[in-house]
């Protein structure tokens, strides 16, 4: 296998493992495990049921926005929940709806919870009981009922969460004592605000984990055509720069990096002998060199963080102003303006490096020979923006040009 296939296999792969593993992370602060679905069953003495796919829970309370919350709470976490307000309600649902946890308020009309926990323990042990108390109820009352856990009132439901999924995992008993001090609403709105805190942090690993794995199947992709892996991190940085400058609306779509980092990948379908050829290439051989934009957005038209700018300027980076570019031959404003500015950036970075076909040209001539194409090769607008935004791109060359 060729060297380069084995460099792009494996930033591939890294991409995908790296997704998937933070995203696995993601879904385990933010959801309980499932297991394979299965009917209801009509009675609540059969056993043996298979626990379903999204685990069904059954909250038993006289407390009606107690039981919204729960219900809520428990929704969210992608469990399937109904509720019921009395124990004799709660028997008739349980003729027809089985669930796996049995969410059980101690302190009910009629029937008391713990008379019902009983019930259920003798007639369906399949179904896990967590008690719900706003009294002192001691783990050996709870067990002697058949109860699995116990919680008391008021709780924090991330806690509340966390013994729901140790009693599905198969935990003997679970309790957490009261929260005190704060009533219920309060803790719940603790609760959320360290959601949202963790749903945050958790995103922000993701995207960088996400835009490691484009720079490493970006740097695959040029150590093949260049021997260095630094074309792809100057370019991102030289256009993320003049969009700064030209239209910084464009910063806030995601896809714009990943589209700066990835513009190339097309090129892992150009064979070597005409990607490394050392010097002219055929008429043939360039056609072939000019197929990579859409080479390359065909194969990153489904991936969700490439859609929006980001996917424009993989497909539409050769592009001229002037209409005698590739792959379609837009011209002026019919190139999105992610793909003019990238086109300064990638010229620029292609001028100022070492190519099989030429030395590197000086910094001062690479500027004069982008001015010279504005209003032919390049937007005549973007093109004062770069001459304006110079300093900054120059201070980028020296930080990269020069690593190793």
């Amino acid at each position: 296998m060729p060297g380069w296939v084995e460099w792009v296999v494996a930033a591939v792969g890294a991409w995908f493992v790296g997704a998937t593993a933070l995203g696995l992370i993601l879904a385990r602060v933010m959801s309980i495990g499932s297991a394979p679905d299965a009917p209801a069953s009509t009675s609540p003495v059969a056993a043996g049921q298979v626990v379903p796919l999204r685990p069904r829970v059954l909250v038993v309370d006289d407390d009606a926005p107690l039981r919204s919350l729960l219900r809520a709470t428990l929704a969210a976490d992608e469990f399937d929940v109904r509720e019921a307000g009395s124990s004799e309600e709660a028997l008739q649902v349980l003729r027809f709806w089985r669930p796996s946890v049995l969410l059980l308020d101690v302190n009910l009309p009629g029937m008391d919870g713990l008379t019902l926990c009983s019930e259920i323990a003798r007639t369906a042990d399949d179904i896990s009981v967590i008690l719900l108390t706003g009294e002192e109820v001691s783990h050996t009352t709870a067990r002697l009922a058949g109860a699995k856990g116990v919680v008391r009132k008021p709780f924090s439901p991330l806690e509340l969460l966390g013994l729901v999924g140790l009693v599905l995992e198969g935990k003997d008993f679970v309790s957490e004592p009261a929260t005190a001090g704060d009533g219920q609403l309060l803790i719940y709105a603790r609760d959320l605000a360290n959601i949202a805190k963790a749903e945050r942090q958790q995103r922000r690993l993701l995207q960088d984990a996400y835009r490691q794995t484009a720079t490493a199947l970006a740097d695959a992709v040029d150590v093949r055509d260049r021997a260095t892996g630094l074309h792809a991190q100057r370019v991102r940085r030289y256009a993320l720069e003049l969009a700064e400058v030209v239209a910084p609306s464009l910063l806030d779509d995601p896809s714009l990096e990943y589209g700066f980092l990835l513009h190339d990948v097309g090129k892992i379908g150009i064979s070597d002998h005409v990607l490394l050829k050392p010097g002219p290439l055929s008429p043939e051989e360039q056609e072939l060199v000019r197929m990579h934009p859409a080479i390359g957005a065909q194969i990153l038209r489904d991936v969700a963080l490439l859609q929006g700018a980001g996917l424009d300027v993989v497909l539409h980076h050769h592009e001229r102003w002037d209409g005698a570019g590739y792959p379609h031959g837009l011209a002026g404003e019919q190139i999105p303006l992610s793909a003019r500015i990238f086109a300064i950036a990638d010229t620029l970075d292609a001028m100022t490096s070492d190519r099989p076909y030429r030395s590197a040209v000086a910094w001062d001539e690479a500027v004069d020979e982008i001015v010279a194409q504005g209003g032919r090769q390049f937007d005549p607008e973007i093109v004062q923006a770069f001459v304006a935004g110079e300093d900054g791109l120059r201070a980028v060359y020296e930080d990269l040009s020069l690593v190793a």
